[in-house]
């Protein structure tokens, strides 16, 4: 599914050991400047710019805790290169 749109949704029960190996794999990822996302069903790959915006969300209520991480960016225009440069007279 490279190159064009589509979701990808995984939730499951892990142990924290699992956890931290996901999140170790995100970072090679984000450092390699591509994540993809896949599981027996679907596989997302997403090019990263250079600028991301991170949002880090935590609660705790009634013994319930949440921890959200939130990774968004806006790919850059692909624009092709068998196009000749303008030209102005």
């Amino acid at each position: 599914m490279a190159d064009s749109d589509g979701e990808f949704l995984h939730e499951s029960l892990q142990d924290r050991k699992s956890i931290k190996a996901l999140l170790e794999a995100l970072t090679k990822a984000i450092a390699k400047g591509e994540v993809t996302l896949s599981d027996e069903e679907d596989e997302l790959k997403l090019p990263l710019d250079r600028l991301l915006n991170l949002r880090i969300k935590a609660s705790r209520s009634e013994g319930k805790c949440v921890v959200g991480l939130r990774l968004s960016w806006t790919e850059e225009q692909k624009f092709s290169k068998e196009k000749s440069k303008p030209s102005i007279q």
